[in-house]
């Protein structure tokens, strides 16, 4: 799955690239390059696929804009603990501005983390804050391996999980959300993003074998607040159609059917 990491890369290359960018990530190109995807994707065959396409990457350029404002808001709190839950390319340790003390973890398991090194010493890339790598595979014990490598649930602690629960079966979804709630002391912050509804009939059901879209398998409960509350958050709910249009880059077409619930969670643990 980390291949679909690269392509989010490629993705923030991209937006990198605008002049009215909603956000500046340098590597983002270099990582995209090193797993194999040249300065411009392909056109796909057909113009569904083209609009799928479009849209998945303004969905992944809304998000990060989305999170990174997350994450100041959060650090401004004083919040000095970051775990980032499937990091793939995520290259915020580097890109942001953090407060001195900040530990940053990054989790996810070897592979990535391994590809992501070598291209971070190829570009001679320095971190902002603490940044520390814990090679584990979200099924296994990661709390534990999260634990060995100094986190510490005693103080608050920002979460993101971003572009991974919508990869994720129901009981693995519930199982994370008990785990990051076990270790998550009271003023912590998380950041989600969850596959909406009808997400998957809409872009997974003709979606190539092996694509990040014939993968998913999880979309968000109908009330994600009330969800969350069950674990001790308090979260907000935000569409894609809500924060596009707040940063400037609104959707031009209208909905094609009543919008429920948005996919993009901020959460603060009471």
């Amino acid at each position: 799955m980390w291949a679909t990491a690269v392509g989010v890369a490629r993705v923030r290359a991209l937006e990198t690239e605008r002049e009215n960018a909603l956000f500046r990530d340098p590597l983002a190109q270099a990582f995209a390059t090193a797993g194999g995807l040249g300065p411009s994707l392909p056109p796909p065959g057909d113009e569904a696929a083209r609009r799928r396409r479009q849209g998945v990457a303004f969905s992944i350029v809304i998000r990060t804009k989305f999170l990174d404002d997350l994450l100041q808001q959060a650090s401004a709190s004083g919040v000095r603990q970051v775990v980032l839950l499937g990091a793939g390319m995520d290259s915020r340790a580097f890109r942001m501005d953090w407060p001195e003390g900040t530990r940053l973890f990054e989790v996810d398991t070897a592979a990535p983390l391994d590809f992501k090194a070598s291209v971070l010493r190829q570009e001679r890339a320095v971190a902002r804050c603490e940044r520390i790598t814990v090679a584990v595979d979200l099924r296994e014990d990661w709390p534990g391996a999260l634990a060995a490598a100094g986190h510490d649930p005693a103080v608050p602690t920002v979460w993101i999980a971003e572009g991974l629960l919508i990869y994720l079966p129901e009981d693995a979804v519930e199982l994370l959300l008990d785990r990051i709630s076990a270790q998550s002391a009271a003023g912590s912050r998380m950041g989600l993003t969850l596959g909406s509804r009808g997400v998957i009939e809409r872009f997974g059901g003709d979606a190539v074998p092996g694509s990040a879209a014939s993968m998913w398998v999880s979309e968000m409960p109908d009330d994600p607040v009330g969800w969350l509350a069950g674990y001790g958050w308090e979260a907000e709910s935000h569409t894609l159609r809500e924060r596009a249009a707040a940063y400037g880059r609104p959707i031009s077409t209208p909905p094609q059917r009543e919008e429920g619930p948005g996919g993009l969670i901020s959460a603060v643990r009471r």
